[in-house]
């Protein structure tokens, strides 16, 4: 009975250990890098990224939003208080990727589905500090 009692004071545990924080801040740091590079391409206007804009049909300036989304989640995942909203904005931004090499591309998604799958796994495991991080906007729940 005194178990009980003990298990149902005890919070939910919601961060991660410290392997898990290790190894997620190492997938963080893949992940920032790797959209750096693939928002520097964008914003930068390299040839490849003209043309594939080109393909898809939806103009120039969806590039620059794109290369923006990119380059800003790159940063809010590496940030402590930020690292959440930043994988959060990254997997949004790779769901629009894996849907337009589906059905606007008509080829593999293998890289967006990969970058989604990571950007995932750290929204996941840091989901603990959507709940602070709200508090601290004002937007929390009591």
């Amino acid at each position: 009975m005194a178990q009980s009692a003990l298990t149902a004071a005890t919070p939910a545990r919601t961060q991660p250990g410290k392997a898990a924080n290790i190894a997620l801040w190492v997938v963080q740091i893949l992940v920032a890098l790797a959209f750096l590079g693939a928002a520097s391409g964008k914003l930068l206007g390299t040839p490849d990224m003209v043309g594939l804009y080109e393909t898809i049909g939806v103009g120039q300036w969806f590039r620059y939003v794109t290369g923006l989304f990119e380059l800003t989640g790159a940063i809010l995942i590496v940030v402590p208080r930020t690292k959440f909203f930043g994988a959060a904005l990254l997997s949004m931004v790779m769901v629009g990727a894996v849907l337009t090499h589906l059905f606007i591309l008509h080829n593999a998604p293998t890289a967006p589905a990969v970058l989604l799958l990571l950007a995932g796994i750290v929204a996941w495991g840091r989901r603990g500090g959507l709940k602070p991080a709200l508090s601290r906007l004002g937007l929390g729940t009591s």
